[in-house]
């Protein structure tokens, strides 16, 4: 089964008082370091939405048929400097399956 996650989160004002090099330094960290572990489980992809909504400034979209791998992305996510830092911080998260409906469809014929 196919799992569609979508992480709010926002960047903190800090985050904004970096250079747009130290932040584009700390992108290629989080890409390496916490995406890159789970690329051959995981697709990742980063949407901006400071434009569209006030709740949150950014949304990651996952897609994985690895829920395990998606909890040990998100550990490794919070043990970042993304959190510590207080740079960012997880809004909501949304979970679903892709045509889930059907899964049970055939399960329970």
């Amino acid at each position: 089964m196919k799992y569609g996650i979508v992480v709010r989160y926002e960047f903190d004002i800090r985050w904004l008082q970096l250079s747009r090099e130290q932040r584009g330094e700390q992108e290629a960290v989080f890409q390496k370091d916490i995406v890159g572990p789970f690329t051959d489980r995981l697709s990742v992809r980063h949407f901006d939405a400071e434009a569209f909504s006030t709740d949150y400034s950014d949304f990651l979209f996952i897609e994985t048929d690895d829920i395990k791998a998606y909890y040990y992305f998100i550990e490794k996510l919070r043990d970042s400097e993304f959190i510590a830092q207080g740079w960012v911080r997880i809004r909501d998260i949304s979970i679903g399956l892709q045509d889930g409906y059907k899964e049970y469809e055939n399960d329970a014929s």
